[in-house]
């Protein structure tokens, strides 16, 4: 027969069997309760008290000898949450503190499922039947706070908030702090909990399109994906805190312990760029390009004395707020990563090698025909003309590829390719910013038909960056310094940061910058007489060098169309801003680097100077030959 299961309590059950075992006979006696003794009953309940203990005291013994740490771990497992302290992304200002790129509070909005699916209880063994009416309510009505403030459907969030074996589920990314407050006071109104937040700071570029090209922007992870964003990506992101923290199921216990690792903040950078001079050069290139009917059009303003940059500007742009909407081309920077032929600009570099190493003076005669052989073709000025009887200075005032031609045979090739890599074509300017191209320039093994070509700015091609760079150093005394585009920079405490020091050197004397001086205000007043003035400067006076190339055109392997520009300086008698303005593609009536380049050359130059507090010219041209007599 099966043992039947007594329903009686273990400790009466044992207190019977010891009362009930059988009792050896004593002679009758006077009973009287002794001191120490104690009744059979009371016996028997200590002997199960005992027994109980022993019980107890093996188990304590397994926990606390055999395995402590285990059941700590655990404990503190439960009993602890964690989460991330977001660091700030460090901010990007202009050279006056304008904010170019910042970080505004925001949060991640996400969900516990588990909690949620609970009613806070997590085993499911301890809810109440009310604990399970109001979990069973809960996502429904979470969701309808969720869409209330974040603008989407109910239905959006309901597959988050009753996820599966899990207790993290991302609702929303890049909330504003305010509007997360408004969530969760609707939230904590209606006793619903598992929503809580993470701090996630947004970027944002507060002047949109302004130099875009230059700052970048970060990608929906927060990682720099182009421009400054990208390449000081490491310095800008700082680094992470964390906080741990007691909790419970029913949220965190306000005197549980807390600890706390800060957030290091990133470092913040200043530019060298001027957001009002840059908005006006992004204004005009774009206004040009427009009328000249060109495809684009790039432009940089420079500090001649030290090669900061005050402006870099493209119309080939886009909104770093919403760069997914853009095309991946606008995304680059054209002032450094697209190549061209420069044109007649390249006179000055190949006139400087020829003034520097003593072979020709500003007054040197040079005989230009119509035409001139090299190799299988025949070089010729952009207009028709008998002989011509030139200086140096002439040459380059009138812009003659001819003329060039006759005075680069005069120096052998390998100066040629020497003062052009001192110039620094042929590499990257060493900016901080990605995808710099190098351009490229023949070495001194070129053949003659080659070099000839490279004179008057074809057969070799360059970066806008890299060619005002040159420019500058040609006609601030002779020294290069590497153009820059970073000012100072900041820790998250405000601690100031090394920031790559920019190198200098001289390229050319003293004496050939001043003559190559000399030279572009000649090429400024004949344009001036010629009827265009868009080169000349009101109050200022002016040295530039327009520019015409045939434009190459890999897709065909052919020479198609043209890239025109303008490069100056003013006041030329002491160099200050130079502005370099290329125009891409123009349409007909606008070829030549006068008529579309021209017009917004002037009106930035105007401008840089008046805002920079640059003294007007007090002296007047001297009066130069560009011809002479046979």
């Amino acid at each position: 027969m099966a043992r039947r299961k007594s329903s009686q309590p273990l400790l009466e059950r044992i207190i019977d069997r010891v009362e009930s075992r059988p009792r050896r006979r004593r002679p009758r006696r006077n009973r009287k309760l002794k001191v120490g003794s104690t009744p059979r009953r009371i016996q028997a309940a200590l002997l199960v008290c005992a027994i109980l203990a022993s019980v107890a005291a093996g188990r304590a013994i397994t926990i606390q000898v055999f395995d402590p740490s285990a059941y700590a771990e655990a404990a503190a497992r439960e009993m602890t949450a964690s989460r991330v302290l977001a660091a700030n992304r460090g901010e990007i200002t202009d050279r006056n503190g304008t904010p170019l790129a910042v970080s505004v509070p925001a949060v991640t909005v996400v969900a516990d499922p588990l909690l949620i699916a609970t009613n806070g209880k997590l085993d499911t063994a301890d809810m109440t039947e009310e604990d399970k009416q109001q979990a069973a309510a809960a996502p429904a009505l979470i969701a309808a706070v969720l869409a209330k403030h974040l603008g989407e459907s109910a239905d959006t969030y309901l597959s988050q908030l009753t996820k599966q074996n899990t207790r993290y589920s991302i609702l929303a990314k890049k909330v504003m702090a305010s509007t997360y407050l408004d969530i969760a006071s609707d939230l904590s109104a209606q006793d619903l909990i598992g929503v809580y937040r993470e701090q996630t700071p947004d970027r944002t570029y507060p002047n949109g399109t302004l130099a875009a090209n230059i700052i970048g922007f970060v990608n929906s992870e927060g990682s720099g994906a182009a421009g400054l964003e990208y390449s000081l990506d490491s310095s800008l992101t700082g680094t992470d805190g964390l906080e741990v923290y007691e909790t419970s199921p029913n949220g965190r216990i306000p005197l549980g312990s807390n600890v706390v690792t800060a957030a290091e903040d990133g470092t913040s950078y200043q530019l060298t760029i001027d957001s009002e001079l840059q908005w006006t050069l992004e204004a005009r290139l774009a206004a040009q390009v427009k009328t000249s009917g060109a495809t684009s059009g790039t432009g940089i303003v420079m500090n001649v004395k030290t090669g900061e940059i005050l402006a870099m500007a493209n119309t080939n742009t886009y909104d770093p707020n919403n760069p997914g909407d853009a095309d991946a081309s606008a995304t680059g920077n054209d002032a450094i990563m697209s190549t061209y032929e420069p044109g007649s600009v390249q006179k000055l570099a190949t006139v400087a090698a020829l003034l520097d190493t003593g072979t020709i003076t500003p007054e040197t005669r040079v005989v230009v025909p119509n035409t001139i052989q090299s190799a299988d073709k025949r070089i010729k000025d952009a207009w028709t003309h008998g002989t011509m009887y030139l200086t140096a200075r002439g040459v380059v005032a009138y812009s003659s590829n001819v003329g060039t031609v006759k005075l680069a045979r005069q120096m052998d090739k390998a100066t040629l390719a020497e003062y052009l890599s001192k110039l620094g074509f042929g590499s990257t300017t060493g900016l901080p910013l990605a995808g710099e191209a190098t351009g490229s320039i023949p070495g001194a093994d070129m053949s003659d038909q080659t070099r000839d070509q490279v004179a008057f700015g074809q057969g070799l091609s360059v970066t806008a960056v890299q060619e005002a760079a040159a420019v500058a150093a040609l006609v601030n005394g002779g020294v290069y310094h590497q153009p820059t585009i970073i000012t100072s920079a900041t820790d998250g405490d405000g601690n100031a940061v090394p920031v790559a020091q920019q190198t200098a050197k001289r390229v050319v004397s003293e004496t050939t910058s001043s003559q190559i001086r000399d030279m572009m205000e000649a090429m400024a007043k004949m344009s001036a007489r010629q009827g265009n003035r868009s080169v000349a400067l009101d109050d200022f006076r002016s040295g530039a060098k327009t520019g015409t190339a045939q434009r190459y055109d890999s897709s065909c392997g052919c020479y198609r169309g043209y890239v025109v520009s303008v490069i100056g300086a003013a006041p030329i008698e002491d160099p200050q801003i130079l502005t370099y303005i290329v125009i891409d593609q123009p349409g007909k009536g606008y070829q030549s680097g006068n008529l579309a380049a021209g017009p917004v050359y002037k009106d930035i130059m105007q401008l840089a100077l008046v805002r920079y507090g640059v003294a007007q010219s007090t002296t007047t041209s001297p009066d130069t030959a560009v011809t002479y007599n046979p």
